[in-house]
This record gives structure tokens, sequence and C-alpha cells, in this order.
């Protein structure tokens, strides 16, 4: 009989504490994100204001490098650092890294930067929840979950979808395994964490998709023929973005140089090209690749000005310069494969960054989140085909290998 009791009661005891708990993570990564939004949109209206701050960019490098080195070596790994702490536990995330990954962040959009915001929303979330652990005293096990839930708040918040911030935060972690006992701490941290951003007053950028046809044969095969070219640029993007970050560490050994090069490559090449299309988050021309057709080189550019910045040590996030690589490779594809504009750049904005960061599931969640739920079969098709073509190296180098995509054992 007791052995009953204590199985009614663990449920509510469970929910009870981690309710608390991720409610506590999400306040603090929901106010964190609101107020980086503010200042990226701050930042990026002074950099449209004053184009001529881009040639300031490689002074900005080499200031965000000087201090990193100087104060930051401990958590310069970001989010591979939360991904470490989860599977090997061994220290706190040093707090500082919340304000100077933040304010890395808006440095390096304010003067031209190609780089995201995740990385940056999850490294703070991550933080500010493991400053709980010593609060509440936690156990190993329970640590994981609250850096998780963490991961999961400052995604969620960030981009104003919870349901894929939930999932993301337990599919990053490794490939072909899945946390399944922090499923309830990431949802309330991911749910109450977007509230929280939204109740501060955050606006998300919104798309439409437009007219979803019928899923029929040809489309569905035309879907998955995109879905192939989506797993390979998010893999080559991938790929390129690791190998340029150790050619530039094997060759400059005094880390604030790295930045201070690629920020005067990055500022060249917007000179060259006479445009700052390929530069900072880049959502103007996200939102118009889905209503008309863009150059067919638009998502290289992106490509080439993201891996240029991440690769030379500019600090942001990799998901949101993949949002725009794919929504304009699928506006590329659209013609190609004869379906609509909408359709096809809702698919590589989902697609892409399930190939790169191996998260079909969460990326397919966020498809029907931001897109509605016509577009489901599309986009679960796209964010599949894309993760089976995206080999086993993703934007995450800490992620681990579980098993195999196709089945096959990992050597």
């Amino acid at each position: 009989m007791q052995t009953d009791d204590a199985s009614l009661t663990s449920p509510f005891i469970y929910l009870a504490k981690w309710t608390l708990i991720a409610s506590l993570v999400a306040g603090l990564a929901g106010s964190a994100s609101a107020l980086f939004l503010f200042a990226l949109d701050a930042a990026t209206a002074a950099r449209s204001a004053h184009p001529a701050i881009i040639w300031l960019l490689p002074a900005a490098g080499f200031i965000v490098g000087w201090i990193y080195l100087h104060f930051g070596r401990s958590v310069e790994a970001g989010n591979n650092l939360l991904i470490d702490e989860i599977h090997d536990p061994k220290q706190v995330v040093p707090l500082r890294l919340a304000p100077l990954v933040l304010a890395a962040t808006v440095v390096s959009h304010w003067f031209g930067a190609s780089v995201g915001r995740e990385g940056t929303a999850v490294q703070m979330g991550g933080a500010l929840a493991d400053q709980l652990t010593h609060v509440f005293r936690l156990r190993p096990h329970d640590r994981r979950i609250l850096l998780i839930a963490g991961i999961s708040a400052g995604f969620a918040s960030v981009f104003g979808t919870p349901l894929a911030g939930a999932i993301f935060g337990l599919e990053v972690l490794a490939i072909g395994r899945m946390r399944y006992d922090a499923i309830y701490p990431c949802a309330v941290a991911a749910i109450v964490a977007d509230l929280a951003a939204t109740a501060w007053g955050v606006h998300h950028t919104h798309y439409s998709a437009g007219f979803v046809p019928p899923a029929g044969a040809l489309a569905l095969l035309a879907v998955a023929g995109a879905g192939m070219a989506f797993g390979f640029a998010g893999m080559a993007f991938a790929r390129c973005t690791h190998a340029l970050s150790a050619l530039v560490k094997r060759h400059i050994a005094y880390a604030p140089l790295r930045p201070l090069l690629g920020g005067a490559v990055v500022a060249a090449a917007v000179w060259a090209l006479g445009t700052d299309r390929y530069i900072g988050l880049g959502l103007p021309v996200i939102a118009q690749a889905f209503h008309s057709q863009l150059a067919h080189w638009d998502w290289l550019g992106k490509f080439a000005f993201t891996v240029a910045s991440l690769g030379s040590g500019f600090k942001g996030g990799e998901v949101t310069p993949l949002f725009y690589i794919g929504a304009t490779l699928g506006n590329a594809l659209a013609p190609l494969l004869h379906l609509p504009f909408g359709l096809l750049a809702a698919l590589g904005f989902v697609a892409v960054f399930a190939g790169a960061a191996n998260t079909p599931i969460a990326s397919t969640v966020m498809a029907l989140e931001l897109f509605g739920p016509a577009i489901g079969p599309y986009a679960a098709l796209a964010c599949v085909v894309s993760y089976l073509f995206s080999g086993h190296t993703g934007i995450y180098h800490a992620q681990r290998r579980e098993h195999g995509k196709t089945g096959s054992p990992l050597r």
C-alpha cells in the first residue's frame, strides 16, 4: 500500500517542484531575451541609419575578441559549453556568460557582422538557469534538466515558438536520442518564457507561406528533392564554419586579431558588392522571399557572409542566418520545382536549420507554429529528408551521436 501511495504522490511532487523551478528559469530567460531583442532592434536601426559604420566592424571585432580573451575564456564555447555540461556536469556555468554574449552580439550586429540571435538567447537562458543549481541544491541529474529547460526557454522566447523551443532543448543534445525525463520542465520553461517576453512588449516577425497546395505525389516528390538540397546546404554551412574557425585559430595565435581580420573581409565585401543585404539578421530579405522572386545567389551571399563572421570569432547565433539561407534557397528552387514561392521559402526556412542542427522534430513543429497546420506534411518531409542528407556534423560540435541517421551503427 505504501508503494501505491508513493506512486500516486510522486507525480504531484514532481509537478510542483518543476513548475516552480521551470517558471523561475522562464522568467529569467524570457526577460533576458526581451532585453536582448530590444537592444538588437536599436543596434540594427543605428546601423541602417549610418551605413558607413561598417568600416568600424574590424575594430568592433578586435574589442569583442579582446574582451573574451581577458574575461571570457571559460565561457567562450557558448552553446557547446552548455551541451557539454549537460552530458558531463562539472561546474556551474559562470554567470558572466549572459552579459558577455549579450553585449558581444549586440556589438556584432551594430557594426554589421552577419550573425544570428538564437545562440545568445540560449546561452543566456542556460547560464541564468544554472545559477539556481545552488539555490535549490540540485543533484547532477536535476541540474541537467535545469540546463535543458534553460535552453528551451531561451530558444522559445527569442523566436516566439514555445512548442518548438521545448522540443529543441530535448532534441539538440544528441543525434538519435531525446531526454524524455525533461519534457515537462522544458514545456513549462518554453511556454512561460514566451509569455514573459511577450509581457515585456516583444513582437516577433510574422511570415505567411500563402497558398499551400494539396499534398499530391508530384508535389511531395518535389519537396523531397528540395529537402535534399536543404540538407546539403545545412551540412556545407556547418562544415565551412567549423573549418574556417579551425583555420584562423591555427594561423592567427592572438585571438582578437581573428574577428578583426574577419570584420575587414566583411566590410570590404559590403563595399565591393555595394549592398548590405547579407549582413545583420536580414529579416526584410527573408520576408521578401515569401512573396517575390529574388536573385538566385542570395542564399549563397548570406552563406558566405555568415561563415566569415562566425568563423572569424564574432558572437551571435547560426539559426536566423540559416532561416535566411533556407528561405532564399527555397525561393530560388520554387520555379524549378513548380511550387509557390511562399511554400518553398517556408520549407527552406525550417529545413536548412533542421539539417544544420540535426533537429528535424523541433523544426517541423516550428513550421506548424509559424505557418499553420496545412504546411505540416510538407514540412515534416522536407525537415526529415534534410536531416538525413546533412551528415553527422552539425553546427554544435558538442552534440553527441547516439545512433546513425539511417539505422547503421556509427564507427
